[in-house]
């Protein structure tokens, strides 16, 4: 009965993240879409991108303490309910204002247009921090690589989703239509989740924790893991690179394709992510998640070097859906290590430190890359010189400047990913999550609002022997040497 009850929670929660990450995504994908077709700028898409990650990088670590102070469902109502509102707010703009003004580049509508979109996709960030720590409070430990491996199939299909109707939406109904979906579509997320019971108790209140932001008791919970700095570190570092592709996919593809095939051809390459994250569903990590996200690392490195070497669509597409295909693996393998090595209590908050930093590289590369590419490589790669130099190597085409830019960055994951084998924090990450011992959560009771069948495996231990521990005393992380606690 326990057990059927988390498997049902957590289910309708994927459910509800689903229905939610294809909302924002396909406003998000149809934004960027229309600004490109409508200005051809590749600069206007790559600061879409860059803000969007931005926004990531300065909510974060707030959204990170709302979720360790509240229940998660709590959590994710508020998110469908500001989206909503969000959204609904750049609908009145879009009527108000004509859409020569609301694509001008160099006038305030622009920005705050698709500034508000952005900001109720962002909001997002604050369910998906929720839902990793729901796999924490439903799903035992050894189960949890299969379970985030799941929820990057959820992000998989949102993608295909998404990667399909935003190109549609765009192409046959315009910017108008499209938000009217997306807020039609916000409004669903919070109905669906009415119905739905999370398993929680009351969050216990920390007396160290009093700022909105507690970036002290993040950095604590962090620093008690040997390792884990390292971990989002190189995370971090991975997302640097990552947004080179953020800020050239879209205008590499959409000069092979036209906006309606160019989303055809994203969904199909999202299916990669259904792959790789059905995968991990299945077969876990192994033992050693650090071990496997950094192989998949340095395979994404490789793959990036050489999937836009020639202008042809077949390299490109396929290399697309490989690459995305080993995206849910190294994800997955992040959360499966924090989850374990990090105490419930506090996981929102590390996950928001996480999220923030790794956020916040994308942002610095696809400013920086987006202008490069527009103003000096790709006019460099269009000259004699630039053909002549490069020509052996990329070949000829509209995108070759596109194309040496993620050439190299490819490459420089491939080195970070390989050096990170041989360093201290690898070693003794990997030895902590090897030792840590599963961890006893508050899955509340009648009273909590939740059915009395509605706790998940390992469910039945005491909120006392949560609440036995001092009020001052530093949390306690699995492995922890006794004398250190």
């Amino acid at each position: 009965m326990e057990r059927t009850a988390a498997k049902t929670a957590f289910a309708n929660v994927l459910v509800n993240t689903l229905i939610a990450n294809v909302t924002t995504s396909f406003l998000w994908f149809a934004l960027t879409f229309w600004v490109y077709i409508e200005t051809r700028s590749v600069l206007a898409t790559g600061i879409i991108g860059g803000a969007y990650m931005l926004f990531v990088a300065f909510f974060a670590m707030a959204f990170g303490t709302i979720v360790d102070r509240n229940r998660k469902r709590t959590v994710m109502l508020i998110s469908s309910v500001i989206s909503a509102v969000a959204f609904l707010v750049a609908g009145v703009l879009y009527l108000w204002q004509p859409e020569a003004v609301l694509l001008d580049l160099g006038g305030p509508w622009f920005w705050l247009f698709s500034g508000i979109i952005l900001f109720g996709g962002v909001i997002e960030q604050l369910r998906n921090i929720a839902l990793s720590t729901t796999v924490t409070l439903l799903v035992p430990a050894e189960k949890r690589a299969n379970a985030n491996g799941l929820v990057g199939t959820v992000q998989g299909i949102a993608f295909l989703v998404t990667s399909v109707f935003s190109g549609l939406s765009i192409g046959f109904l315009g910017m108008g239509w499209t938000l009217v979906i997306a807020i039609a579509a916000m409004a669903l997320t919070f109905a669906h989740l009415l119905f739905v019971r999370i398993p929680e108790g009351t969050p216990e209140h920390d007396p160290n924790a009093s700022s909105a932001l507690d970036f002290r008791g993040s950095v604590q919970a962090i620093r008690l893991a040997p390792g884990l700095f390292a971990l989002i570190i190189f995370s971090t570092f991975n997302n640097l690179i990552g947004g080179v592709y953020m800020a050239l996919m879209d205008p590499y593809g959409l000069t092979l394709f036209n906006a309606q095939t160019w989303g055809f051809a994203l969904a199909f390459a999202s299916t990669g992510f259904l792959i790789g994250g059905g995968l991990v569903a299945k077969f876990g990590l192994g033992p050693r998640p650090m071990r496997t996200m950094l192989l998949v690392v340095i395979a994404m490195g490789l793959l990036g070097a050489v999937f836009m070497l020639r202008e042809w669509w077949p390299l490109y597409v396929v290399g697309m859906w490989v690459y995305m295909a080993l995206v849910p693996p190294v994800e997955a393998a992040e959360q499966t290590v924090i989850q374990k090595v990090v105490p419930f209590e506090r996981q929102g908050r590390v996950f928001g430190v996480a999220a923030a930093m790794e956020a916040a590289a994308a942002p610095i590369t696809a400013f920086l890359i987006a202008p490069i590419a527009e103003f000096l490589i790709i006019p460099y790669m269009n000259t004699a010189e630039g053909q002549r130099q490069w020509g052996w190597l990329l070949g000829e085409g509209e995108a070759r400047g596109i194309a040496l830019i993620c050439l190299f960055a490819g490459l420089i994951m491939v080195v970070a990913a390989t050096l990170a084998f041989f360093t201290r924090s690898y070693r003794k990450l990997t030895e902590l999550y090897a030792e840590a011992p599963e961890q006893e959560i508050d899955h509340g009771d009648e009273s909590d609002d939740v059915s009395s069948g509605e706790v998940a495996d390992g469910a039945g231990r005491s909120r006392d022997a949560v609440e036995t521990r001092r009020a001052d005393a530093p949390p306690i992380v699995p492995g922890m040497p006794p004398e250190s606690r």
